[in-house]
Order: C-alpha cells, then sequence, then structure tokens
C-alpha cells in the first residue's frame, strides 16, 4: 500500500478546489443569471474540468511513484 506524501496532498486540495469550482459554474450557469456573467464563468468552467482531471493524475502518479 502506498502512503500519500504532502506532494499528493496538494496535487488532491487543488483537485477539489478546481472540482467545487467546476460543479459551482454548471449550477450558476443553469441558473440563467450567473453572478460574474456567461463568459467569466463558462472560461472558469472550461479550465477547472481539466485541471481537475491533470491534478488527480498528478496525485496518483505521485503517490505511486514514492
Amino acid at each position: 500500500m502506498n502512503a500519500m506524501t504532502p506532494k499528493s496532498g496538494l496535487f488532491l486540495g487543488g483537485c477539489c478546489i478546481t472540482a467545487i469550482a467546476a460543479v459551482g459554474s454548471v449550477f450558476e450557469l443553469a441558473s440563467g443569471q450567473p453572478d460574474l456573467g456567461n463568459l467569466n464563468t463558462a472560461v472558469i468552467l472550461a479550465i477547472s474540468i481539466p485541471a481537475t482531471v491533470l491534478l488527480f493524475v498528478a496525485a496518483v502518479r505521485n503517490a505511486n511513484s514514492e
């Protein structure tokens, strides 16, 4: 069993934050009137989805390598 390293923890923390941003953006866009505007909210969503995946993969790879 691999132990989680501090670096993996940081990656997972970033993954959680970006996942929350993605879910929040979806709800904001679904409401019809996002607080930050349609364009800004869509940009946040477009950035946060791949960032979530990349940070999760980085956390898993880091934990497996150590």
